[in-house]
């Protein structure tokens, strides 16, 4: 047996795919419950805008020090350890309802414990694919992962709504379940494990390490930072439950339509990119589809027929699949191993101000200036964004093969 085939055991990366899989439609389940439920007991834009934003605070605070724990230990114990707390939190959601728990403020706290532990496996579970795959075959696993996530994305929110039909504990339960056979599983991959680093220095040093890493690397700064604006302007999940329920009037399934919708279109785009990577013009390419997203972010604000919706967010999550794909390969073909958990850890806090915190964004501007044209004004911002950020990193937009971006192309001061 070969040393590659030794240390990458075929089942490994199924496994992995598989723990994704269904990690990513629990919390897609949980999502369209608590948003359904929330809006339901106070029927308020500002409480759903909280909804991310008491997800987002916690794991502003936890993810650049869960990235320098995923460098220092085993990143599958760290996965694994944040995936069974999240089903735990899943089930403090179904006391709460079984409790008959009217206000919202109980909801939020559990969602913090959610945050948190989201703020860990986050880093993990980003760290984690260049351990279990070999370096040949690291893009192509970037886009089958992909594929799984979109995939869970689209089943996650449709089986959300489904099952919300039966009230929200079922909904809770089926996420419970979801998150805890998920770190199960991590807690049996092998792999490639990291050669043992020597600490010659405390962990704030060592967070700061990894900022500086990214600071100083334009063209991996630029594509998180554009996916960060782009998306907590132009995003508009937070607000779906005011759409299916008030505008477009479908109910919890149409929610969990509607959900799904924007997956669907990324799944579609993942599934190709797995099998046939971007392999030119990456840069340009990921400025126009942010683009896109911005048009059919606007389209999905003004219309009020629910295909209509249903084709814009269709349209917009296939475009995004493209920023997300580039991102993604970007950050692992320019970081080196030792680095790998705190730029991960870096990557998703800005992935988690532009969702969670994008969120309360969009919650907060509907109760300002109404719902459609909160949605309006943050596609119009997504443009301006692109625009802006075009100018500010002729790097990134020059950006031609994904793999010249290797550590060796360039130097960290």
């Amino acid at each position: 047996m070969s040393e590659t085939a030794a240390v990458y055991r075929g089942r490994d990366f199924g496994v992995f795919l598989a723990s994704r899989f269904l990690s990513t439609a629990a919390m897609q389940i949980l999502s369209v419950a608590v948003g359904w439920h929330i809006y339901e007991i106070s029927n308020s834009t500002l409480a759903l805008g909280l909804v991310g934003l008491s997800q987002f605070a916690p794991m502003f605070l936890l993810t650049l020090p869960a990235g320098d724990i995923s460098d220092r230990f085993d990143q599958r114990k760290v996965l694994s350890a944040s995936l069974l707390i999240e089903g735990v939190c899943g089930v403090l959601l179904i006391a709460l309802i079984l409790a008959h728990v009217r206000s919202t403020v109980p909801f939020y706290l559990v969602l913090m414990l959610f945050g948190a532990a989201r703020g860990f496996s986050g880093p993990a579970a980003q760290s984690l694919l260049p351990f279990i795959v070999p370096a040949e075959r690291l893009a192509n696993a970037i886009g089958w992962g992909s594929s799984a996530f979109q995939t869970a994305v689209i089943a996650g929110p449709a089986l959300g709504g489904l099952l919300y039909v039966w009230g929200a504990p079922v909904s809770f339960a089926a996420s419970a379940i979801f998150f805890l056979i998920s770190g199960i599983a991590v807690s049996t991959l092998g792999g490639r494990r990291r050669e043992k680093l020597e600490i010659n220095t405390g962990s704030t040093e060592r967070v700061i390490e990894g900022v500086r890493f990214v600071w100083h690397r334009p063209v991996v700064l630029g594509a998180i930072s554009l996916d960060l604006f782009a998306v907590l302007l132009g995003g508009a999940t937070a607000l779906l439950p005011v759409f299916a329920r008030d505008i477009l009037h479908v109910g919890p399934i149409g929610l969990g339509v509607l959900r799904s919708a924007p997956a669907v279109g990324a799944a579609l785009v993942a599934v190709s990119l797995g099998r046939r990577p971007l392999t030119t013009n990456a840069g340009i390419k990921m400025f126009a589809c942010v683009a896109i997203f911005g048009v059919f972010t606007i389209v999905f604000g003004i219309s009020t027929n629910f295909w209509l919706s249903l084709a814009a967010l269709f349209i917009l999550g296939a475009s995004d699949m493209v920023s997300v794909f580039i991102r993604s390969a970007l950050i692992q073909f320019a970081t080196p191993d030792a680095m790998r958990g705190r730029v991960s850890a870096v990557n998703m806090l800005f992935i988690g101000a532009s969702n969670e915190l994008g969120e309360f964004e969009s919650g907060l501007t509907a109760a300002w200036f109404g719902t459609v044209p909160a949605v309006i004004i943050g596609g119009i911002g997504t443009l301006l964004v692109v625009a802006i950020w075009m100018k500010l990193f002729p790097p990134l937009r020059r950006v031609d093969r994904l793999a010249e971006v290797a550590p060796s192309a360039g130097t960290f001061p």
